[in-house]
């Protein structure tokens, strides 16, 4: 925690002359800024709303050329306080001695500076000398302005658009050369050829065939942007030598592009609701030092970050930033090396897209970022203010410093979240011209200039009940023609794990053939496979697709007879996510929750039944700190936290009530929640120690380590020696082929056939499909999604020529028939299909 005392006397203190400080506002150059902060306020020329556009453009810090740095903060809340000028500085931390970046902890000595900076309306401004900026070997200065209130409390106000966070959220920024940092990128001819240099006419990236989708933290052996970045190297120069690829190196290749889950830092974990650094810790004694301390060095404990979250809990602060978690160094650097190598990529660049989430804030927000910045709360956290000029011009502000890091798309997570009260119609509407101007934000890098490619998460009118079939997905696909909205079959409610999911979604089905042509397709990704873990166990599963549940979950989100629907036949965007191709357990984890922790791990109980087998839990590198609290056994730590679930949902998620509940199973009390069966289990398995030591802080504590666990078994790379080569290069072959007939992506047409046949317990989709530009170029699918084997006629069904087709793909799971006429009265089992291929076509690419 910052222990920086609130009794630091601010008031009587003798100011040294500027010349004989090493850190000191330069006032002509803060007047300059000023004057240009005042020249906008004064135009006539542009609405509230632009003129604080230009504005936000200068607030933060920013490093200049002349070694000087150019800082500014947005402060409504100052405005309220009657302060002496001496009561609010610019507090910075310089470190005295090398960071070493890798370390897990480790004492730094730092210079303590104090600058008081110019106050100008709800500003405050400055232009500094002094101030050391952060590069990939060098530690920036650190920096948040303080105050003291008229009660004498010290407060803080910490920079909301910082580029660099080391220390997390609740530490001081750190100044950093982003400048720099630009220039020396290593894929600037990547936006000449790509970008323009004029203002008119600026070109919006194409968007990609297929993408994959990838949580840094989970997605290589290191969680890092590093790890990253050696893997696709190392791929890289393996693909330039014609070395063959493992099959798990085949998983990561064949793509447009890759979306990243969210990558800005997220909420911390807290034991309390203050707003203090526990990563950045001062453990000198300040009490009573003034505000000229660089004759004295102070000592900071630095702990290096360890936050596991998949994203979504976003605090806002920092948006434009990069989550350090996922900083092997801690580095800015690390994301640009990461971007240089995709948009390097032999044989062709691959592009990076960006989930954005600014439609609400965690908690966490209102202990770090200006109150107005808030509407309300709803079941996320805060709905977020986009109705207040400063708060969205600060947000678009955020996302192009967050875009001009080199982003080739974004993703616009819940677009149904952006509403606000009318007051001119008296309804809540949906704000469509924020996120319309979110697809608008012009990224430039190095001069050259673009707009990204988009993708809108939008179920509107979610969470309106029947959501799910009321939903249209083309909302802002009719406002915005050229950008994607994810389709019905990805959004989160889908559990093709369920007996009869396919023959129930027909429609929408149809929907995908007819109109899917914007929609991102598929039904794997980070949403809809963590929604299989909520599956009930009593539920109707298809038994069809595995011997297990583990099985069962995987077969159903990478199945080959979907791949091959998707992406050989169906139009859309197809997306894939990684730890579904690589058959690797999946879940929302945190280790970042103090007040819900416990009630996130019940939610999620029933991952260890569908992802968890026994011979996965008896790993020695799996669930070691659930071992370490005694749960040896896989099955002791499933009736654990049913158990626990059970009691959470009786007592209305009262820990206390919960920890009563669970001691009483050892007095054996008439009416204690635990029935003997658990009792017994509970004594078998040699837990009494456990519970009866249980109270309030150990089981938050036990969940943080739950989470823990699971976030480390998620990870992918233990699972690599187990990738089924014949499936890897059979995903790998459809997506070569996507590549090779764009005009797949295209709506299916009046000439085109697609049907169904639901019967016997299967349902099979079959279908043929005509190039619109080259008559001689048609392909015929055949698949059973699932269910029983069912003999299938399919040159009966669509009238082939046995003479003009040739099979072209055959799902890893099946022989192929010794000659094409056998594909009347042949017999397709759940997962099978084929595509098929006119044999007259000539392969066209438009």
């Amino acid at each position: 925690m910052i222990e920086i005392h609130p009794e630091i006397k601010t008031m009587g203190i003798e100011d040294k002359k500027e010349e004989n400080k090493l850190v000191y506002l330069v006032e002509e150059e803060t007047q300059k800024l000023i004057k240009w902060v005042k020249n906008i306020e004064k135009s006539d020329d542009l609405t509230i709303f632009e003129k604080n556009q230009e504005i936000v453009t200068r607030l933060g810090a920013h490093y200049r050329s002349d070694g000087l740095t150019e800082i500014g903060f947005w402060t409504p809340k100052l405005m309220r306080e009657v302060l002496h000028p001496k009561d609010i500085y610019l507090e910075i931390f310089t470190p005295l001695e090398k960071i070493d970046w890798r370390k897990p902890s480790q004492n730094i000595k730092f210079r303590r500076d104090c600058v008081c900076l110019e106050r100008y309306d709800i500003y405050f401004w400055g232009v500094i000398s002094g101030l050391q900026a952060g590069t990939r070997d060098n530690a920036g200065s650190f920096y948040w302005l303080r105050y003291v209130t008229s009660s004498g409390r010290v407060e803080i106000i910490r920079d909301v658009m910082a580029y660099s966070l080391p220390y997390g959220i609740f530490a001081p920024a750190e100044l950093y050369d982003i400048d720099s940092l630009q220039k020396e990128r290593a894929d600037i001819d990547y936006f000449k050829h790509t970008g323009t240099i004029r203002d008119k006419k600026i070109p919006r990236v194409s968007d990609p065939r297929h993408i994959l989708q990838l949580h840094v933290g989970t997605a290589t052996q290191e969680g890092t942007f590093e790890g990253l970045t050696h893997l696709y190297r190392t791929i890289g120069d393996k693909i330039r030598k014609n070395q063959t690829l493992s099959p798990y190196e085949q998983n990561y290749v064949g793509y447009d592009a890759i979306q990243l889950l969210p990558v800005e830092p997220t909420i911390e974990y807290r034991r309390d609701f203050s707003n203090h650094s526990t990563m950045f810790h001062i453990t000198t004694d300040v009490n009573g030092l003034d505000r000229d301390l660089s004759h004295e060095p102070i000592v900071v404990k630095l702990s290096k970050p360890n936050t596991q979250n998949w994203g979504y809990d976003v605090p806002i602060l920092g948006s434009n930033a990069t989550n350090p978690s996922f900083l092997g160094t801690l580095r800015p650097d690390e994301l640009f090396d990461f971007i240089g190598v995709l948009h390097n990529f032999p044989e062709k660049p691959i592009k990076l897209i960006y989930d954005l989430v600014y439609g609400h804030a965690d908690n966490q927000g209102e202990l770090l970022v200006n109150r107005l910045f808030f509407k309300g709360p709803n079941m996320y956290g805060q709905d977020l203010n986009h109705q207040s000029p400063m708060v969205r011009a600060l947000l678009l502000e955020m996302q192009r410093r967050k875009i001009n890091t080199g982003a080739d798309g974004i993703r616009i997570d819940g677009g149904q979240d952006f509403r606000f009260f009318n007051p001119l119609s008296g309804r809540v509407e949906y704000d469509d011209q924020y996120l319309l101007a979110m697809s608008d934000v012009v990224q430039e890098v190095e001069g050259y200039k673009r707009r990204l490619f988009t993708i809108f998460e939008d179920g509107r009118p979610w969470p309106e009940e029947g959501w799910e079939e009321k939903s249209t997905y083309l909302d802002l696909i009719k406002l915005k023609s050229e950008s994607y909205q994810w389709g019905p079959l990805i959004f989160a409610h889908n559990t093709p794990a369920l007996k009869g999911f396919w023959d129930r979604k027909w429609s929408r089905v149809c929907e995908v053939m007819t109109q899917g042509q914007n929609w991102i397709t598929g039904c794997g990704n980070h949403d809809t496979f963590r929604r299989g873990n909520q599956i009930p166990l009593d539920s109707d599963v298809n038994e069809y697709l595995g011997d297990s549940l583990n099985e069962i979950i995987y077969n159903a989100y990478d199945n080959p007879a979907v791949a091959l629907w998707v992406y050989g036949f169906s139009p859309g965007l197809p997306m894939d996510f990684i730890n579904v191709l690589m058959h690797t357990p999946w879940m929302f984890f945190r280790n970042t929750d103090e007040e819900y922790g416990v009630k996130v791990v019940c939610e999620e109980v029933g991952f260890l039944d569908w992802h968890i087998t026994e011979q996965l839990y008896q790993r020695d590198d799996v669930f070691t700190r659930m071992k370490s609290w005694g749960f040896r056994e896989l099955h002791q730590l499933k009736e654990f936290t049913h158990t626990l679930n059970s009691t959470m949902i009786a007592k209305d998620y009262d820990l206390e009530e919960v920890i009563l509940a669970c001691q009483s199973c050892f007095k054996e009390v008439d009416g204690a929640y635990c029935d003997l069966e658990t009792l017994k289990f509970l004594k078998q398995a040699e837990m009494i120690d456990f519970l009866q030591s249980l109270d309030s802080d150990r089981l938050k504590q036990w969940a943080n380590m739950f989470m823990e666990d699971c976030y480390q078994v998620c990870n992918v790379s233990h699972y690599f020696e187990k990738v089924d080569p014949a499936y890897t290069q059979f995903n790998l072959s459809l997506r070569h082929f996507r590549s090779q007939h764009n005009w797949l992506h295209n709506n299916i047409q009046r000439s085109d056939r697609f049907n169904r046949i639901s019967e016997d317990g299967a349902t099979i989709f079959y279908g043929i499909r005509n190039n619109p530009d080259n008559t001689d170029e048609k392909l015929a699918l055949v698949v059973n999604l699932e269910g029983k084997s069912r003999e299938i006629n399919l040159l009966d069904w669509l009238q082939l020529d046995v003479d003009e087709w040739e099979i072209v793909f055959t799902t890893p799971n099946l022989s192929p028939p010794d000659d094409i006429k056998d594909l009347n009265c042949f017999p397709l089992a759940q997962s099978q299909g084929f595509l098929l291929k006119s044999k007259k076509q000539e392969i066209s690419n438009k």
